[in-house]
């Protein structure tokens, strides 16, 4: 028999916070499985009541300096004290401001001894101000670990007269910790923007799409198997099947195909992708929180969790290390004295300088600084990698496979080819075309527009145009009724002849879309619309 409970953790804000609740927590008689979500500082526990109560599960977590609430029992409206969510970066950045200081103290005012010792003491103090408490439990539970090692290095530092090996010491590792938070933080930035494509209601009829009546409450209180309505240009709030009507969605956000997919009765929607142009009616098939699009953010969340194979050796490297260096450490001071003819006074000092020597602070340091490089570098060209763990993965790929458009192209269609048949030219096939896609806001007609207009082609908006959802279009120009739209437009026109489609084909077997253009008598041509690559791809 086992029971399921969520909290809130309070002071769980990276990784290194987890691997101290997995041993305090996951230590515990009866806990069966434990799972975090970093972003939204969440523990999940999975335990035998029988064994285990919540009241121990809080007072394990409380043992850690952390603080434990039952989920249900959070604040959702509290994002937490100005502190909480600065406190790091204000004491990162004063530890790193007297610590200059200090230095150009140094430099410039050669007498001013009691100065340069002031500044580094705020440095060191500051900067280790969120890791001396870490330290101090590590101490009373007998698990010495980084923050430990960190916290005696830079008390040891002192007592030697290293002033500024305390302070760059404390600075340093107080900035890798920032540096994480800082890109968990930009994580539950992105997750509020994919939170942000869904609509926070749906109208729906009531399981019936002959029930006239539309209701409309929060996507959460929508019945499974509710009719939902969608017009041109608003949101799809849920996943389901398309059961009335036909449109174009864009599918982006959820997929990442750049062009607009075609819908009808009997295709997939999802929650998070755009409506086009015409109206749809879908029947939703899962609950709000069960769509891609939440999968998605779970799925995101989750990745926060899990640190890079680097990260991890590093901790694993420190509960060997740390005890290993402090042990030496101690035996430099003690033993010294004993086996040779060193004073006690120098036996200590030579102690603490293989305290101070041994400190790893680069390794700890290059790691979470080079991960967070690496994740912003990526983010600022469009691609959000889900975690350090995820980016070690891509490091070791050879061969990359790319099936979706907007990845190494520009996401913004170009006409690539222009093909008149029946005796017409290109300038009247474009002439006709941009007419006809003069009001619409299609990526196709744009691109048909756009074209027109590099090329200084006069067109006139055909007149009483109609939009065919899922086809094209239709109007007059010039008194004559002209279509323009896909090739399953034109075979229900009847006017695919064997020519027409083995062009069209061939074009599409290149990965273009094809347009094409026509009349009631015959095709007037066919145009190859494609995405470009961006620039240095």
């Amino acid at each position: 028999m086992s029971t399921t409970q969520q909290y809130r953790i309070h002071g769980m804000c990276c990784g290194e916070e987890v691997a101290v609740l997995r041993k305090e927590v996951g230590g515990k008689a009866g806990v069966f499985d434990l799972e975090f979500d970093v972003i939204n500082a969440r523990m999940t526990v999975n335990f035998d009541p029988e064994q285990l109560t919540s009241t121990t599960i809080i007072q394990a977590v409380d043992s850690t300096g952390m603080k434990a609430v039952p989920w249900e029992q959070r604040q959702t409206q509290s994002t937490g004290s100005f502190w909480e969510q600065q406190g790091r970066m204000i004491t990162t950045a004063i530890s790193g401001i007297f610590l200059l200081l200090a230095l150009l103290t140094q430099w410039q005012l050669q007498e001013a001894s009691s100065f340069r010792l002031s500044f580094y003491l705020i440095s060191a103090i500051s900067g280790a101000w969120f890791v001396v408490p870490k330290a101090w439990l590590a101490a009373r539970r007998l698990r010495p670990d980084m923050n430990l090692l960190m916290v005696s290095a830079i008390l040891g530092a002192f007592a030697i007269g290293e002033y500024f090996e305390a302070a760059t010491v404390a600075f340093l590792f107080a900035l890798s910790l920032y540096l994480e938070q800082w890109n968990v933080a930009r994580a539950r930035n992105a997750i509020s923007a994919l939170l942000d494509l869904a609509p926070p209601t749906a109208r729906y009829r009531c399981g019936d799409s002959c029930c006239s009546g539309l209701s409309e409450k929060p996507v959460a209180e929508v019945p499974l198997g509710a009719v939902v309505v969608v017009r041109p240009g608003e949101r799809i709030p849920l996943d389901g099947e398309v059961v009335k009507g036909q449109s174009s969605v864009n599918q982006a956000p959820i997929t990442g195909e750049s062009m607009p997919v075609s819908k009808e009765t009997g295709d997939r929607v999802f929650a998070g992708t755009i409506n086009q142009e015409g109206t749809l009616e879908f029947r939703s098939d899962r609950a709000a929180d069960e769509t891609q699009l939440a999968r998605i953010i779970h799925m995101v969340e989750a990745a926060q969790s899990k640190r890079a194979n680097s990260q991890q050796w590093v901790d694993r490297f420190s509960v060997v290390y740390t005890p290993v260096m402090m042990a030496l450490a101690l035996a430099m001071a003690v033993f010294s004295p004993l086996l040779t003819d060193l004073s006690w006074t120098d036996g200590i000092y030579r102690g603490l300088v293989v305290l101070v020597i041994a400190c790893p602070c680069a390794l700890v340091i290059s790691t979470p600084v080079s991960i967070v490089a690496a994740l912003s570098a990526a983010a600022r060209n469009g691609v959000l990698i889900k975690g350090g763990l995820f980016l070690e993965a891509a490091g070791q790929l050879r061969v990359l496979a790319l099936d979706k458009t907007g990845t190494l192209t520009t996401g913004q269609p170009e006409v690539q080819r222009l093909v008149p048949l029946d005796g017409h030219s290109e300038e009247e096939l474009l002439t006709r075309a941009a007419s006809l896609e003069a009001a619409n806001d299609h990526p196709l007609a744009r691109a048909i527009v756009r074209r027109a207009r590099e090329e200084n082609i006069p067109y006139t908006p055909a007149d009483h145009f109609k939009v065919l959802p899922g086809k094209g279009g239709e109007g007059e120009i010039d008194g004559r009724l002209y279509w323009v739209g896909s090739l399953r437009l034109l075979q229900e026109k009847g006017l695919a002849t064997a020519e027409v489609l083995a062009t069209a084909n061939a074009f599409e077997d290149a990965g273009h879309s094809v347009v094409a253009v026509g009349n009631d008598r015959h095709v007037c041509g066919l145009i190859s619309i494609a995405d470009r690559l961006r620039e240095g791809a």
